[in-house]
């Protein structure tokens, strides 16, 4: 009995010990139920905070994957929830938006990863009383559910940039999440909706656009983080990136996770691409406006002839 409980307490210490992946920030804005006529009292904002604190809690005190961090490893990301109704005591709908950044090799400077803002109209249940729980292979709740899911898309984005396809394991975890939940009871999951939860799942699991995966990697290992050491040769590689984007985006002209990329990327490619050649100007121009034509006008300045 002595050994089971030393064991045990070995076991607790490790668990208690390990660093969790994230070092995530959330908001939860509710403005705008108090300026307008809500069923059911807004005005105390207990039940916000308390919200607040229930997700952080639930994103940065749960082990994600097979890895231990570093307090300094921790990824850095934010959820923002802004809440446009209330329909009972603890049926809530809101909008949900999901940034996380990625330190830079040999830098100070960190760059974005993920930057997404979803549809409104998200609906979910919070009753403060009871925990936010998570169990891949079982439906507990939308919120806990769609939390995971961007926590595990956001590992796969983070993995896929230090490694080439590193983040499949947990691209595979969010399909999972995707498969416990009930299509006919909660939207934004089944696929038939161009912006939705299922595309960020499909896009880096179908494998008809592993040039996407291939990509992050390119970008981030292979270019950011060789900046201080060859700049010449760095910007040879994010343009390499972004030939991969194109390849990915001739198979499906709509991909959401394309997309994604390019409307994070695109004011941190101008900053690298204004001092470049002029040649090199013009093949990332090119490049942007068959890929990603609305952001071409952030690349005025650059070299077109």
């Amino acid at each position: 009995m002595r050994r089971i409980l030393s064991i045990t307490l070995i076991m607790f210490c490790f668990c208690v010990l390990r660093g969790q992946e994230f070092r995530c920030s959330v908001q939860v804005n509710s403005q705008k139920l108090m300026t307008t006529t809500q069923a059911y009292e807004t005005t105390d904002k207990k039940v916000f905070d308390n919200m607040k604190q229930a997700i952080e809690d639930f994103i940065n005190g749960r082990q994600w994957s097979m890895y231990q961090f570093e307090q300094h490893e921790k990824i850095d990301c934010s959820f923002s929830l802004i809440l446009q109704q209330r329909n009972s005591a603890t049926d809530f709908v809101g909008q949900i938006s999901v940034q996380m950044r990625r330190p830079v090799y040999n830098s100070t400077y960190t760059t974005g990863l993920f930057n997404y803002m979803e549809q409104p109209n998200f609906s979910f249940s919070y009753n403060e009383s009871l925990p936010l729980e998570f169990d891949p292979n079982n439906f507990s709740n939308i919120l806990s559910s769609v939390l995971s899911y961007y926590c595990y898309i956001m590992l796969g984005v983070y993995f896929d940039s230090f490694s080439r396809f590193g983040g499949q394991p947990y691209y595979e975890m969010a399909q999972a999440v995707v498969q416990t939940i009930d299509l006919a009871k909660y939207s934004g999951w089944d696929g038939n909706g161009g912006r939705n939860r299922y595309w960020f799942m499909e896009n880096h699991t179908n494998s008809a656009y592993a040039d996407l995966r291939d990509a992050y990697y390119t970008y981030h290992r292979l270019g950011l983080d060789m900046m201080t050491k060859d700049q010449p040769k760095a910007r040879q590689a994010i343009i390499q990136s972004l030939q991969s984007l194109q390849k990915a985006h001739k198979r499906n002209t709509s991909m959401l996770s394309l997309q994604q990329f390019v409307d994070v990327k695109i004011q941190e490619i101008v900053s690298i691409f204004t001092p470049a050649p002029p040649e090199e100007q013009k093949t990332v121009y090119n490049l942007i406006k068959d890929i990603s034509p609305i952001n071409i006008v952030k690349l005025k300045g650059f070299n077109t002839k």
